[in-house]
């Protein structure tokens, strides 16, 4: 026999042993195996490296004929493969001895086969993990359904009201769910049933008693060891009440079981659950049932506790075991790269569905994308999983035997070093400690919390005897003034109310604790802002509104950088308090400070949002709203954030939320059309002989049309179509065209302005559109620009100046803007312009203007923000005409320099309107950051106002 690799002398004489012995065996069968180099070397190979392997061939020699005969050595099989030659070896039995024999035969010629694949290189550690677990399904499966056929024949077939038929649901946890099994690993099940009822025979038992009893027959046929083996070890403590639980459960009771007292370990451990056999279906909707308890719709901080109490057992496990050579459960070991990724999942898998998935190294390199922690640990950790998992089946492999623990005989160490591709065991041992070093480093890493040197701080113990109400009225005030609080006295009145409230002393004790650990370290963090008592005040509305989620305190408990931060970030502005107290999820944003400062670019937005919705089945469109909602939420705090800590001017504030609404609205219609196309098929889209491709566009009017979004702006639109007449066409249900549109139309308004659990889109304010509220919600684009041609009032001219479209059709787009220019440009009488625009001014002012003494108000008053609008859109619609370069923007800042540079107005006084303006609106949005209402003194901007106001009689009042 030639030697391919230079080998430790114990290997080489192991090796010989093992080939004399195949060769005798085979000679003694009438068997010849190919003189083939490559075949001669993968069996040199996987004879060293498995006593299993090279004692079942040497056994039975016909075994290793018949899988190199049949090819089936050295092909990958497709998935169905397993299933359909154990379905074929079974047929026709009936006897539970045939049946168990001919299950532990199939299963050794299988498990040879992928062992020598995996030794011989043939197939790499995924392959292996796949085919190990689509093995194990197959033999379940088929087994299941061999038992129920014979169960069913003697007690009848399990049925409920209406006669439908009854089969079983088997779930598989841990690896087999994770479709990741290992050479000698049990398989973790859990049955269950869909209804309760009875069986429909001579001999009718309830459901419950028809499961229990094939449920303890499967496990039987396929766990016990026998003369020929066994199948898989089953293991069914996992279910509910765990050993002492029913072996299997209607779906409704274990639904039930989940909701009232499943758990964190429960539902750490359903993350990897799968539908394995048996009724896949049925199994398939109590897995969406069970979904809610697996991942919770918000970001679980709650489960911090529990998580790190887990890995608090962990860790007291290794040490109190003895499990340092454990790959497993020892330090660095396969089960704590497993906790590092599922315990993200846990609080995060319920708003981000990317992290919804069973294999480990898919939720490492999704956390990594998703930017929960940097690259090279990823890198690190999914390289030592490969290693481990690799080792782990090498070593089971060797004898087919369940260990995880690295060998102490020096044979098996050699066996092992070489198997792993090292020269040495010494080599091999280097590397496997390196990896273990790795991911125990990360590992404890997680769910760390300082010893707290700050809540061990004199500051903290007092604030906390403040809290609970233990120091003298005196001492607290003194330690609040102390601390910089300049109304202690109201302080402690706000502390009192809030540990008085209802919704506080209803707080579970868990909830309370929390609460009790946060108030202290919130006093703290408050005391060093410029105005504490505000900020003291803004924080406490937000922990009332936050309070009964109990895990959003632990977020903040969690993470002093997110308590730093939203301290910061309140003591800017009650806007965003405001805006968290609304919609917690955004509270994890403040974990982040890499992007809570730094508002994302349009396309980077685009790129966001078509990210997200791709991972939601296109069929829950509630879900998409939420996720559309929280995307809105999630960027608009961002603005805020960067706006109120003075990185970003006004300027840049509003095109930011403007690409925010334009992003959404863009996406809204993407869903609205695919879901009435796939209902009705597609309109015929048709204008002057030339087909559109959607015959749709969003045109937006005012704050957005004119890119001065503020953050709680309505979002003034018209829908335009180019829809011609007949019916859609590529579905078996048509529609009118226009009907199409006109349920577009709908549909976009109704997902925009739809209340979810996490608020709504935008408010959207049609009446805009040819006609107003009277008018059709889709106008044909022909009839909208004779609408504007013939029948527009004056004022519909002036909010098309600051119309623009932001999404849709691009031929339709580009036929709007045509139609607008047309519009605008025409001839006008300027007496009557200016008679028609100060009408629409006065009519204005009478309707928003509340006059206050003393008060200027920097929006409606005379020579402020709307007056200078109403001058600039008079001054375009007057000249326009003459000036197409009028026409190019929508904004004001650039319709004014435009004015000055076609020389409608001189430089000086577009200097004057464009400072006005721009000091107006900034003022105006500081007062809305703070939630007050823009008005100042009437002598802040005297001069100023009394500037823009000559310019307004000079144009608007002259002859």
């Amino acid at each position: 026999m030639k030697h391919f690799s230079k080998l430790p002398e114990v290997l080489d004489t192991d090796f010989k042993n093992k080939w004399d012995a195949f060769c005798i065996a085979s000679e003694k069968a009438n068997l010849s195996f190919p003189d083939d180099p490559a075949f001669l070397g993968a069996l040199k190979r996987v004879f060293i490296f498995s006593d299993f392997v090279a004692g079942f061939c040497t056994r039975n020699p016909e075994l290793l004929a018949d899988l190199i005969e049949s090819n089936d050595l050295h092909r990958l099989y497709p998935l169905d493969t397993y299933s359909n030659k154990l379905k074929t070896s079974l047929a026709g039995i009936k006897e539970e001895a045939t049946l168990e024999r001919t299950l532990r035969f199939f299963r050794t010629r299988e498990m040879v086969r992928i062992a020598w694949r995996d030794l011989a290189g043939l197939a790499d550690l995924s392959e292996t993990m796949s085919d190990l677990s689509y093995f194990a399904d197959a033999c379940i499966d088929q087994a299941l359904s061999i038992l129920y056929g014979l169960q069913c024949a003697k007690y009848g077939i399990p049925s409920v009201t209406g006669g439908l038929q009854q089969q079983l649901a088997v779930i598989g946890l841990g690896k087999l769910g994770g479709q990741e099994l290992n050479f000698s690993s049990d398989v973790d099940l859990i049955f269950a049933y869909p209804e309760a009822g009875e069986t429909k025979g001579s001999k009718p038992i309830s459901n419950d008693e028809f499961f229990l009893r094939l449920c303890r027959w499967l496990i039987k046929i396929i766990g016990k060891t026998t003369s020929d083996g066994f199948v898989f070890r089953v293991d069914t403590r996992l279910r509910p009440f765990g050993e002492n639980g029913p072996l299997c459960m209607s779906f409704d009771a274990m639904e039930r079981y989940y909701q009232r007292e499943g758990r964190e370990w429960e539902r750490y451990a359903w993350i990897k659950a799968r539908v394995v056999a048996g009724d896949k279906e049925a199994g398939g909707h109590l897995l969406k049932r069970l979904n809610p308890f697996i991942y919770r719709r918000y970001l679980d901080f709650g489960a911090f506790e529990s998580l790190r109490d887990m890995k608090e057992k962990i860790s007291l496990e290794v040490k109190r075991k003895g499990m340092k050579e454990n790959i497993k459960l020892g330090p660095g070991g396969i089960r704590e790269i497993e906790f590092f990724g599922q315990i993200f999942q846990l609080i995060r898998g319920g708003v981000v569905p990317a992290l919804r998935e069973r294999r480990i190294e898919k939720v490492l390199r999704t956390l990594a994308s998703e930017k929960y922690f940097q690259q090279n640990v990823c890198d690190k950790l999914i390289e030592a999983y490969d290693f481990l998992r690799k080792t782990e089946n090498r070593l089971q492999e060797s004898y087919d035997q369940q260990t995880h623990q690295i060998p102490s005989d020096p044979l098996d160490k050699d066996r092992l070093a070489v198997s792993m591709g090292f020269s040495s065991y010494k080599s091999f041992k280097e590397n496997l400690d390196r990896h273990r070093k790795n991911v125990h480093t990360h590992f404890m890493a997680l769910l760390e919390t300082k010893d707290s040197e700050e809540q061990n701080e004199k500051t903290v113990r007092e604030f906390s005897s403040i809290w609970h109400d233990l120091a003298g009225a005196e001492q607290g005030r003194r330690i609040l003034s102390d601390a910089g609080y300049d109304k202690p006295d109201d302080v402690i009145h706000l502390l009192d109310h809030l540990r008085n409230d209802t919704a506080t002393r209803a707080l579970s004790i868990e909830g309370r604790n929390r609460l009790d650990k946060l108030i202290p370290l919130a006093l703290k963090e408050i005391s060093v802002t410029e105005h504490p008592d505000i900020t003291l005040n803004r924080i406490i509305d937000l922990i009332k509104a936050i309070e009964r989620r109990t895990c959003y305190l632990a977020l903040l408990l969690e993470n002093s950088s997110a308590l730093t931060h939203l301290v910061k970030l309140s003591s800017a502005s009650p806007l965003i308090t405001s805006l968290l107290a609304r919609h917690p999820v955004l509270l994890d944003e403040l974990l982040d400070p890499r992007t809570l400062y730094v508002p994302p670019e349009k396309d980077e937005l685009d790129s966001e949002l078509k990210k997200k919705l791709g991972q939601i089945n296109s069929s829950e469109l509630e879900y998409q709203i939420e996720q559309l909602c929280i995307f809105k939420q999630v960027n608009t705090l961002r603005v805020a954030s960067a706006d109120v800590t003075g990185s970003l001017p006004l300027m840049r504030v509003s095109d930011h939320l403007s690409y925010i609404a334009e992003t959404v609205l863009s996406e809204v219609v993407d869903l609205a059309w695919n879901h009435l196309v796939e209902k009705h098929g597609t309109p015929i889209c048709l204008l002057d002989g030339k087909e559109y491709d959607r015959g749709f566009a969003v045109v937006a009017y005012g704050k957005l049309g004119g890119i001065e979004l503020g953050y709680a702006s309505d979002l003034d639109l018209v829908f335009l179509h180019a829809g011609a007449d007949g019916h859609t066409r590529g579905n078996l249900k048509p529609i009118d065209n226009s009907q199409f549109f006109a349920r577009l139309g709908q549909r976009v308004v109704h997902i925009l302005t739809a209340h979810t659990r996490v608020g709504i889109l935008y408010e959207a304010d049609m009446r805009l559109r040819p006609s107003g509220s009277s008018g059709l919600l889709v106008s044909q684009v022909e009839a909208f620009k004779e609408y504007q041609l013939k029948e527009a009032w004056t004022w519909e001219h002036q909010a098309l100046i600051r119309a623009r479209a932001v999404c849709g059709d691009d031929n339709l787009i580009e036929r709007f803007e045509k139609t607008r220019k047309e519009v605008l440009a025409r001839t006008r009488n300027k007496a009557e312009l200016q008679k028609q625009v100060l009408e629409m001014r006065e009519r204005m002012r009478r309707e928003l203007l509340k006059p206050e003494p003393g008060i200027f108000n920097l929006k409606q008053g005379r020579g402020g923000i709307v007056d200078i609008e109403f001058l600039v859109q008079y001054l375009v619609l007057l000249n326009s005409q003459k000036y197409p370069e009028l026409l190019t923007w929508t904004d004001n800042v650039r319709l004014i320099q435009t004015l000055a540079e076609t020389k409608v107005i001189d430089e000086y006084t577009a200097y004057l309107l464009r400072h006005a303006y721009l000091i107006f609106r900034a003022v105006a949005h500081k007062l809305s950051l703070q939630e007050k209402p823009a008005g100042v003194p009437e002598d802040k901007f005297q001069k100023l106002q009394e500037k823009t106001g000559k310019i307004w009689k000079a144009f608007m009042e002259s002859k």
